[in-house]
C-alpha cells in the first residue's frame, strides 16, 4: 500500500512539473511574439524635435518641443514622453504614453497621460503610410494621424462632429529625429 501511495505522489509531482514547464515555455513564446510585434515600431525610438500649431478656439497657437521614445521592459513596450512650449516658453502640452502589443486582440494599445489630468487607452492602428489613433465622445470624435520616416515625424489632429463624414484639422506637428 505504501508503494502505491509513493508511486501516486511521484506521478502527481512529475505531471505538475511537466505542466509547469509547458506553461513556462508557452509564456516565453508569447513574450517573444509580443517583442517581435513591438520591433515593428522601432522607427519611433529616439529623440524627436520640432514645431507645430494647435487651434482650440479662434487663434492658432504655435509651439516647439520634443518627443522622446524609449524601449522599455526589454522591448515589450515603448515609453513616449512629449513636452511642448509656446512662443513665450510656457509649457502648453506635456504627455506621457505607453505603447504595447496585445496579442489576444492582435492590436497595439496606446495608454496616454496628460499633465492636464486627462488619460485614456486607445487602439493604435497601422495605416498605409503610418499610424492612427483616436478618441470617441458623445457627439463626435478626434483622430490623430502620424506619418513616419527614418528622420521625420509628421502628425495631424482632426475632429468630427458628424460621425466622421467631415473632419476639421486643429493640430499639426512636424518633428525631426535628432538622436
Amino acid at each position: 500500500m505504501k508503494n502505491i501511495l509513493f508511486i501516486a505522489i511521484f506521478l502527481i509531482l512529475g505531471v505538475s512539473v511537466a505542466f509547469g514547464q509547458v506553461d513556462k515555455e508557452a509564456q516565453q513564446k508569447a513574450i517573444e511574439a509580443q517583442r517581435a510585434e513591438m520591433k515593428k515600431l522601432d522607427l519611433w525610438v529616439g529623440q524627436w524635435q520640432g514645431s507645430g500649431w494647435i487651434q482650440q478656439g479662434k487663434e492658432k497657437e504655435t509651439f516647439n518641443g520634443t518627443e522622446t521614445v524609449q524601449r522599455k521592459l526589454d522591448g515589450l513596450a515603448l515609453l513616449v514622453e512629449g513636452k511642448f512650449k509656446n512662443k513665450e516658453g510656457i509649457v502648453t502640452h506635456e504627455t506621457l504614453a505607453v505603447l504595447s502589443s496585445d496579442l489576444k486582440t492582435k492590436t497595439y494599445r496606446f495608454n496616454t497621460y496628460l499633465a492636464s489630468g486627462n488619460k485614456g487607452e486607445y487602439e493604435f492602428k497601422s495605416t498605409a503610410d503610418g499610424w492612427q489613433w483616436g478618441i470617441q465622445f458623445p457627439g463626435g470624435s478626434i483622430r490623430f494621424i502620424t506619418k513616419l520616416t527614418d528622420d521625420t515625424w509628421f502628425e495631424t489632429g482632426e475632429s468630427s462632429q458628424d460621425g466622421g463624414k467631415t473632419w476639421r484639422k486643429y493640430f499639426e506637428m512636424s518633428l525631426k529625429k535628432v538622436k
